[in-house]
C-alpha cells in the first residue's frame, strides 16, 4: 500500500496477494482499516522488482476499437456494440518488466488503456449502477499487440496477436474505485523512445466503463480479480504514422492518477 506522502506499507499480514479472493472480500476497505489500526508494518521497496499490482487474473477481457479515432485509423467503422476479445492471463507482467517481441514478429505495437479490475461476480447485471458496484479499481494497462498475427492471418486471429508472452504490462498502481469515482475523465498518454504517440481522454470512449461491464455480463460471467482492458485511443503504429517496435525500444504508458509504466523491448 502506497500513501500519498510516499510511505509504503506491507499488506502481507492481511493477504498473501491482491487477488480475486482478496478483492471479493472487500479487500481495499479492509486494508484501510488494517492500516488505521496499526496492523500493517511500514516497508521499503527500494531496489525491489515492482510486479503487476494484481495477481494473475482468471480472465483478461479486452474491448476493441472503443475510441472512434482509433477505429478510423484501423480502417473500421465505430462498432455498434462492444467488440470482445481475450488475452491469455499469463500475458500480465509488471510495469517495468521487459516486453518480448515474438519470434517472426514484424508488427509489434503498443496500446495505452484504462484497465478495470473486477471486485464482484458480474452475471446478467440489470443496470449501470450494478455494473459500477462490480468494479474494485483501476490500473494502467498496455495491450501490446502483434498486428501481423492479429490481422494478417486467414479468418482474423485477434487473440493470437494479443496473447504473446509479456504482452500486457499492468501498473504500477491499483487504485480502488472509491478513490477514483469517475473513470471517464482520465488522460491517457504513450511515448516510444521519448516521442509522444497517444494523447487522449477516457471521455472519448464509445462505450464507458459501466456500459462495458453491464454488456459483458449479458454474455459471460466476470469474476473477482478479472481484468478488463477498455480500448485504446488513436496513435498506434497500425495507423501507418509510426514505426513498429524493435528490440531496444522503450515504451512508456500513463493513465493520469494510475501511474506511468516504462518497459524496454527485448527479443523472445
Amino acid at each position: 500500500m502506497l500513501l500519498e506522502d510516499g510511505r509504503y506499507y506491507d499488506l502481507r499480514p492481511l493477504t498473501p496477494d491482491v487477488d480475486g479472493r482478496f478483492l471479493a472480500q472487500d479487500g481495499p476497505r479492509r486494508a484501510r482499516i488494517a492500516l488505521d489500526s496499526g496492523e500493517l508494518p511500514e516497508t521499503d521497496v527500494l531496489g525491489l522488482r515492482i510486479g503487476a499490482p494484481i495477481a494473475r487474473p482468471g480472465a483478461v477481457l479486452c474491448i476493441g476499437q472503443n475510441y472512434a479515432a482509433h477505429a478510423a485509423e484501423s480502417g473500421a467503422e465505430p462498432p455498434a456494440e462492444p467488440i470482445l476479445f481475450h488475452k491469455s492471463p499469463n500475458t500480465v507482467v509488471g510495469p517495468y518488466d521487459e516486453v518480448l517481441i515474438p519470434r517472426g514478429s514484424v508488427k509489434t505495437d503498443w496500446e495505452a488503456e484504462l484497465g478495470v479490475v473486477i471486485g464482484k461476480r458480474a452475471r446478467y447485471l440489470e443496470s449501470l449502477d450494478e455494473a459500477r458496484a462490480c468494479v474494485a479499481g483501476y490500473v494502467t494497462s498496455n495491450d501490446v499487440s502483434e498486428r501481423a498475427f492479429q490481422l494478417g492471418r486467414p479468418g482474423g486471429q485477434w487473440s493470437k496477436g494479443k496473447s504473446c508472452e509479456t504482452f500486457n504490462p499492468v501498473g504500477p498502481w491499483f487504485v480502488p474505485a472509491h478513490e477514483l469515482p469517475d473513470p471517464q475523465v482520465l488522460e491517457l498518454r504513450s511515448w516510444v523512445n521519448g516521442d509522444p504517440r497517444q494523447d487522449s481522454k477516457t471521455s472519448d470512449m464509445i462505450f464507458g466503463v459501466a456500459e462495458i461491464i453491464w454488456h459483458l455480463s449479458q454474455f459471460l460471467v466476470l469474476e473477482p480479480g478479472d481484468l478488463v482492458n477498455t480500448g485504446t485511443p488513436e496513435g498506434v503504429a497500425l495507423s501507418g504514422r509510426f514505426d513498429y517496435l524493435r528490440a531496444g525500444d522503450v515504451m512508456e504508458i500513463e493513465v493520469a492518477g494510475l501511474g506511468r509504466q516504462r518497459t524496454v523491448c527485448g527479443l523472445a
